[in-house]
């Protein structure tokens, strides 16, 4: 097996006993870190340490990445205005955290009948929405509902 020192020198082919001599003589240990090749290569280490700078990173890049949710706010395709205002000012709050907002519309009943309604309040709210937020998919008629989705403007 390769054997590659603590300060990444190469010690050269050596037996595992051997190579496993000189890294408790070092107090480090014995690493394989390409079992697949040929010859296999193997680092003289401290695994812990190893580990710990591996853990550390992950936690950088864990604390780095965002996290972005579906808010779902509902409407109905009769809204009047103040409840329109209302719950424009809710997924203006969500989309300022930097969530994705999905805005639906219930038809109940007969209102199916009449789905361009409900287009017309989607695409209002859409207007509404437009210098804080981009329309990330058009306005679809899912069985009794019809919504589309929000996502907050890139920075």
């Amino acid at each position: 097996m390769l054997v590659v020192g603590p300060n990444r020198e190469q010690l050269g082919l050596m037996q595992r006993k051997d190579a496993l001599r000189a890294a408790s003589e070092q107090n480090l240990d014995l690493v394989c870190v390409a079992p697949q090749a040929n010859p296999i290569v193997c680092r003289i280490m401290d695994y812990g340490k190893y580990r710990y700078e591996q853990q550390r990173h992950a936690r950088e890049a864990r604390k780095n990445q965002t996290v972005v949710s579906l808010k779902e706010v509902r409407l109905s395709p009769n809204i009047e205005q103040h409840d329109f205002n209302t719950k424009l000012k809710n997924a203006q709050k969500f989309l300022a955290k930097g969530d994705k907002v999905k805005v639906s519309v219930r038809f109940k009943g007969r209102e199916i009948a009449h789905t361009e309604f409900g287009r017309n309040v989607l695409t209002r709210f859409a207007e509404a929405c437009a210098e804080i937020a981009d329309l990330e998919s058009n306005p679809k008629l899912d069985g009794r509902s019809m919504f589309l989705v929000l996502a907050p403007k890139k920075k």
